[in-house]
């Protein structure tokens, strides 16, 4: 297929590259092409077009305005930083291919992101176009392209994949988000924020795009718990002050060595009278992690203590067994008392129980019923 029959499918009034033009692209290799995979983590390594990239981004209104906007760039949002290099290299000369699940752009009734993406690609003066009928028509006519990433290579960051993202309305009722974008509230996950102490709340991903309510809890102070969630208002406008600590929510990772600077930086918010917000994607793991470690060493709580102190206010809790494995060694070695399990209920809830025998992770809440 010639570059010429290639343009005119972005001159066609919907701006589709269909599912059989697509093929003969990317089978030809006649056009560069850099294919972006616009749905959640999990079906992204379940399954993909060959070589495609996947977007990380919360289907929030004021995410994807940030992202309309151009506060923030195309590449913070593309999962792993070899394919972040790669797009800053090919954007000006490749064409791009957006796909999702199975929308048809034009037809949307609303943002969702890669009715988003597309627009601002546009502005930005890319060449691009979107799969007709997305994943799902080019799965059933040609899945010889498709390809799934191996356990072994999947980064145990899940994205937005089980975060409850509420439908937004306007001032009219409607709502300005695909209703395909919201999931099922997560059980015992009581509303933003979750107030842990006067000054420390605990959240997710979503809860800290909402600038509302940052504002109307004096939350100046943000910190990111995950290696690849953007910060929303980083600007100096918004007068949020931001700690990042890149960690995925697996058993090989340690979180132990970020505990002092992360304890330094919410004790600066209480000391400037000031609200800090700590999350990472799902608020079940790896913030909580961060959350009991302060209450450890400013409140001198025992890991028992903190940890259900911590979840009598947020019940879905499951810091994954080797997080749990490092609170207790820093309970050791803030001499708190003994690292076993002290209590006399049955059956026994306490964080201890938490311990499996296997290799195995919550990964930031997959599967949450297994671990509360």
């Amino acid at each position: 297929m010639s570059d010429e029959v290639f343009m005119k499918e972005e001159r066609n009034a919907e701006m589709y590259i269909s599912p059989q033009r697509f093929n003969d692209v990317i089978r030809s290799n006649e056009i560069p092409v850099i294919i972006l995979d616009c749905r959640s983590a999990t079906d992204f390594y379940d399954s993909h077009v060959r070589g495609a990239m996947n977007v990380t981004i919360p289907a929030s209104v004021i995410m994807l305005r940030r992202l309309a906007n151009g506060k923030m760039s195309i590449s913070s949002i593309i999962r792993g930083v070899e394919n972040r290099e790669r797009f800053n290299t090919l954007w000006k000369t490749h064409w791009i291919v957006l796909y999702d699940m199975n929308t048809e752009l034009m037809r949307a009734t609303g943002p969702c992101v890669i009715s988003t993406l597309f627009r601002r690609l546009r502005r930005d003066g890319c060449q691009v176009v979107c799969l007709q009928g997305g994943f799902m028509a080019f799965q059933r006519r040609f899945p010889e392209w498709l390809e799934s990433l191996p356990a072994d290579q999947r980064d145990g960051d899940l994205s937005l994949d089980n975060l409850r993202i509420a439908p937004v309305v306007d001032n009219d009722g409607e709502e300005l988000l695909d209703s395909g974008m919201a999931g099922e509230p997560t059980p015992n996950d009581p509303p933003f924020p979750v107030e842990i102490l006067p000054y420390l709340f605990l959240g997710n991903a979503e809860n800290s795009t909402d600038l509302e309510a940052l504002r109307r809890h004096n939350i100046t102070y943000i910190l990111n718990v995950t290696p690849n969630l953007p910060n929303a208002f980083k600007d100096e406008e918004f007068g949020i002050r931001y700690m990042q600590i890149p960690v995925q929510d697996h058993w090989s990772q340690n979180l132990s060595p970020y505990f002092p600077n992360a304890i330094a930086f919410i004790d600066r918010a209480r000391q400037n009278n000031q609200a800090i917000l700590v999350h990472c994607v799902a608020g079940i793991s790896r913030s909580v992690t961060i959350t009991l470690a302060y209450l450890m060493q400013k409140l001198r709580m025992s890991l028992n203590d903190a940890f259900d102190f911590v979840r009598q206010r947020k019940g879905n809790i499951a810091p994954n067994f080797n997080f749990i494995s490092q609170l207790m060694i820093f309970e050791r070695q803030l001499n708190l008392g003994p690292s076993y399990c002290l209590c006399q209920a049955s059956p026994c809830y306490c964080a201890f129980h938490f311990l499996p025998f296997t290799h195995s992770t919550p990964d930031s809440g997959v599967d949450v019923n297994l671990w509360s």
